[in-house]
């Protein structure tokens, strides 16, 4: 997947006026205003992929979707496209491979994002580990993907409102040839309905909807401004609070941002720049934070954007984690900036090894013969559900639960 990134904040002080307090009056019925539902200011949000099938498991594309290159044949040591290998200890319903037993014996079977078990306990994790929504990712619906992608957005519903978890709608709209009519037309005949389910995010009373990929600097998002400018604005016509998942180097239009697209960043209600393959270690972050971070978020502290930075537990398999310690460099840099957001990159990404729902603990729980790093890869002992117990403690010091603090909190067992 491609997904998300960086930082916003936007304080509002006004100064009280004293009057004199009005005589009692027994017949006076104070009313007082209800504060706006904030679902992703203050909040955290991880992005959620649910884009894991297997053949047999009743899903409409009924095939190795995402586990494997070739989606047709089950996954094996040279047929696969995860660079984690997933704990499916909590699942009911797990397929098969052809990867050799896992080393404690057990068969390398994997999940199906399809399964209803599957999709509930996720999200019973994240409220669990105090996670506050999941922004489901979808991408052109058009074509073989579109019935799965549909029913999963269904399934997201459903498993939301049973765990009290927040979710909204993140188009990524990566070689969308037909995006702005297409994209349009999703909302209006398919997706604008959940707006109405009590467990939609809402920012200031109105839907949250996120597009990704505006402005990137590639073959993959050939969109012009005036087009991109036309569909932020026909959702914000719709009632909708839009959130962009833009390029990294938005702010300087350089890089992987296009030139000359500014005036789209600023049409978005918050910006949440991606981060993935930017940074990879601690003081990469610290130099992020000084030299891209901080003026972003006075930029959109200037313009009244919001800012969702993106924080990441960084890619397992090229050893990246130092055992949650990257992560939380992250965490902390974002709560010293004052964001507004975080959003985390990503919940599910066994794709690019940047997950944070339960993985294989140790070598004993990743297939015999397999080149699967674990969580201990640098050899310190971590459960499975390492990452989501940090991203609680993130959550918790970003809400001011805990105080600001360099030091992980989060014990790796």
């Amino acid at each position: 997947m491609l997904a998300a990134l960086l930082p916003a904040v936007f304080s509002c002080s006004k100064k009280k006026t004293v009057t004199p307090a009005p005589p009692k009056d027994t017949t006076t019925v104070v009313i007082t205003k209800p504060v706006p539902a904030s679902d992703v200011v203050g909040k955290v949000i991880v992005g959620y992929q649910g884009w894991f099938a297997a053949a047999g498991d009743g899903s409409p594309i009924n095939l190795y979707w995402h586990w494997a290159q070739t989606w047709e044949q089950q996954p094996s040591p040279t047929n696969v496209a995860i660079k984690s290998w997933p704990d499916v200890r909590d699942y009911t319903n797990t397929f098969p491979t052809q990867f050799a037993n896992l080393n404690n014996g057990q068969p390398a079977n994997v999940f199906s994002s399809f399964s209803d078990q599957t999709v509930d306990i996720q999200f019973k994790w994240m409220k669990q580990y105090g996670i506050d929504g999941a922004a489901l990712q979808r991408f052109n619906p058009s074509g073989l993907e579109g019935p799965v992608r549909d029913a999963m957005a269904a399934k997201v519903k459903k498993a939301a409102e049973a765990n009290g978890v927040k979710f909204y709608i993140m188009y990524d709209v990566s070689g969308w040839t037909n995006m702005q009519t297409e994209l349009k037309a999703d909302w209006t005949n398919k997706m604008s309905v959940y707006t109405s389910s009590a467990a939609y995010a809402k920012q200031n009373d109105k839907p949250v909807v996120c597009i990704w990929g505006f402005g990137f600097n590639d073959d993959n998002h050939n969109f012009s401004t005036a087009d991109c400018i036309d569909v932020i604005k026909w959702f914000q016509s719709k009632g909708c609070y839009v959130i962009g998942g833009v390029p990294t180097h938005w702010r300087d239009q350089n890089s992987d941002s296009r030139p000359d697209f500014l005036g789209v960043y600023k049409a978005f209600n918050m910006l949440s720049p991606w981060m993935i393959g930017r940074i990879g270690n601690a003081g990469d972050s610290d130099g992020f934070f000084n030299n891209v971070n901080t003026g972003d978020q006075a930029y959109c502290n200037a313009n009244g954007i919001d800012y969702q930075p993106c924080v990441l537990p960084g890619d397992l398999q090229e050893g990246q984690r130092a055992h949650g310690d990257f992560m939380w460099r992250q965490f902390y840099n974002m709560k010293r900036l004052g964001t507004q957001g975080i959003y985390i990159s990503m919940f599910d990404e066994f794709n690019e090894g940047n997950q944070i729902v339960k993985t294989a603990e140790s070598q004993a729980f990743v297939p015999s013969g397999s080149d699967f790093k674990a969580l201990d890869e640098d050899g310190t002992k971590c459960s499975s559900d390492y990452y989501l117990r940090l991203t609680g403690d993130g959550a918790k010091m970003f809400k001011g639960v805990i105080p600001l603090t360099t030091i992980r909190p989060t014990t790796p067992m």
